[in-house]
């Protein structure tokens, strides 16, 4: 069961995530601490339009980074010189948003880097030094600008898991902020008190399905973190350490760009179709989870009007109100979770591409066809009542120049979805001849019940991949 402060953070839901720093100026995503601080320079800087675009969107929380891994920080601190202070730009960026969150009535999240790449200790021969350093730094966050919800730290990728001394930065934090709720990113692992930071031992929250069959790499801490993944939808919450086993809930990071950007750069970008956002929204909220979703300032230090324009038609289109409980999908609307899935099609016959995963309610997992024309089959054992179809497709992915920014394609052209009338016979109910994309969602006029339906691919670019389809029925409680 959750923890008074899990439950606070399970009840918030839904953030609104802020990357802003020298980043934002070089056109990179992670900076390496070597920029001078002059390269921060907004010159219309307005924290409170980021706040009342949050209000106004149905956030209940805005997440602010606070210091990237170039160490730059967006407050004045007393302990380095690496901050607003000595830029063009004075402005106390964490004040300025705390402030806004208390005026329009959101709760104040900070993320903090572990990895500073320009504080001096952090490589010096005393590794203490650097702690010491982050807990006065972490203490001026939590006692200058009032509550403080979470605390979401990164970076941990670069020491041994007990140099970070977890222990004793999560003692302060409580200390300072009982409330605040604490989370490392890639909080799990495959194996028991593993020391050395691995890659090869994390554990994708996809793979997270079974109660207390891995373990907390990082402990203690309140809630599991891996952006920009996405947990399945029966996620498992008790993990191990120390053959203890501890309730965790996952909080899902993910970018409002299409390109997967966390930080703004001079071009303007596209952002993720409206259904998408809508359906991971109800994907990311479900089974006591939490959602933040990025939307970064431009140069001018304001958030551009089309990605405005875009949460806040998402916060409309699904009844957002603040002080009211969020929308929420439950499993039972979900009609087709682990029905029988057969298809005509398996890439190369390999187990990993069957057709079950398209219904695993796994995003990390998907049915692959060996041929361009193909048919994915669910048997649902019985009767169900659906109005509405959402398909994930594979896309296939092109890194941009900077080596982190990514541009998607997919390969359906056409298809249909059919069900199996009482007679027996296919029925064709929608017929699709444009691309389907990252996310297609099928509004069905009225209800349709069936025990059988189908999804045909009746023309693609290249053999077609599905991550996930759903048959919901969206009026069911």
């Amino acid at each position: 069961m959750p923890s008074v402060v899990q439950q606070q953070l399970i009840d918030r839901g839904y953030g609104m995530f802020i990357h802003f720093g020298p980043n934002t100026f070089l056109n990179i995503e992670w900076g390496d601490g070597s920029a001078p601080a002059s390269t921060y320079a907004p010159t219309a800087l307005d924290c409170d339009q980021w706040v009342r675009v949050a209000h106004d969107a149905g956030f209940r929380y805005v997440l602010l980074v606070t210091k990237h891994h170039d160490g730059f920080c967006l407050w004045d601190s007393h302990y380095t010189d690496y901050d607003v202070a000595s830029s063009p730009c004075k402005t106390d960026v964490v004040r300025a948003v705390s402030d806004a969150c208390r005026k329009y009535g959101l709760q104040f999240a900070v993320y903090y880097s572990l990895w500073d790449r320009h504080e001096p200790s952090y490589t010096g021969r005393n590794f203490a030094e650097y702690i010491k350093f982050m807990e006065n730094q972490l203490t001026e966050l939590l006692t200058q600008y009032g509550p403080v919800c979470e605390l979401w730290l990164d970076g941990a990728w670069d020491k041994g898991v007990s140099e970070w001394q977890l222990p004793r930065l999560y003692s302060l934090v409580k200390r300072l902020q009982p409330d605040c709720a604490m989370g490392v990113n890639h909080t799990i692992a495959s194996k028991s008190g593993e020391e050395l930071w691995g890659w090869d031992d994390c554990v994708l929250p996809d793979s997270c399905r079974e109660d207390n069959s891995h373990y907390l790499r990082f402990f203690p801490v309140d809630f599991r973190l891996w952006d920009p993944k996405i947990a399945p939808l029966y996620d498992a919450k008790q993990y191990l350490y120390k053959d203890r086993s501890y309730y965790m809930p996952f909080e899902h990071t993910i970018c409002l760009s299409k390109a997967w950007n966390w930080f703004q750069k001079d071009q303007l970008m596209p952002v993720r179709e409206l259904d998408e956002l809508e359906e991971l929204f109800y994907w990311t909220t479900m089974n006591q989870n939490t959602l933040v979703l990025d939307v970064a300032p431009d140069r001018e230090g304001r958030i551009r009007e089309h990605e405005a324009n875009a949460v806040i038609r998402l916060g409309q289109r699904l009844g957002l109100r603040q002080g009211q409980p969020l929308p929420k999908r439950t499993m039972d609307q979900i009609v087709s979770y682990r029905a029988k899935a057969t298809a005509n099609s398996v890439w190369q016959d390999q187990s990993d591409y069957d057709a079950t995963h398209a219904v695993d309610g796994g995003m990390q997992t998907r049915w692959a066809s060996e041929e361009t024309k193909a048919t994915l089959t669910l048997d649902m054992g019985q009767m169900r009542s659906f109005d509405r179809v959402v398909i994930f497709e594979y896309q296939d992915t092109k890194v941009g120049e900077d080596n982190f920014t990514n541009y998607r394609t997919g390969r359906i052209e056409q298809y249909s979805i059919d069900v199996l009338n009482d007679k027996g016979e296919w029925t064709t109910i929608y017929l699709g001849d444009e691309p389907l994309g990252d996310c297609k969602v099928i509004r069905l006029p009225h209800t349709y019940t069936s025990r059988q339906v189908r999804l045909q691919v009746r023309k693609a670019s290249a053999p077609p991949s599905i991550w996930e389809i759903l048959f919901i029925n969206s009026q069911s409680n």
